[in-house]
């Protein structure tokens, strides 16, 4: 599909159809981002979506452990010292 860059104010833009929105699920925001030259446009994604099932995978495959000990007391935390 060919489109035409339209002024828009001092900027230049381009129009979107209704049905390319519809089919991209494109709402009031969007992602852009410059690769190799093209202008790529994306629905914003939700923060943290896919998580819960990026856990559930983890979890799964016995990936899930924590990633610090419970405690970090060391030596120096176990002696008795004074001021």
């Amino acid at each position: 599909m060919r489109i035409n860059l339209v002024s828009i104010g001092n900027s230049r833009g381009v129009r979107i159809p209704a049905s390319v929105i519809r089919e991209c699920g494109l709402e009031n925001e969007l992602e852009m981002r410059v690769e190799d030259g093209s202008i790529i446009l994306e629905p914003v994604k939700p923060v943290r979506e896919g998580w819960d099932e990026a856990f559930r995978e983890m979890a799964a495959r016995g990936d899930d452990a924590a990633a610090m000990p419970e405690s970090t007391d060391t030596a120096f935390d176990e002696d008795e010292w004074t001021w």
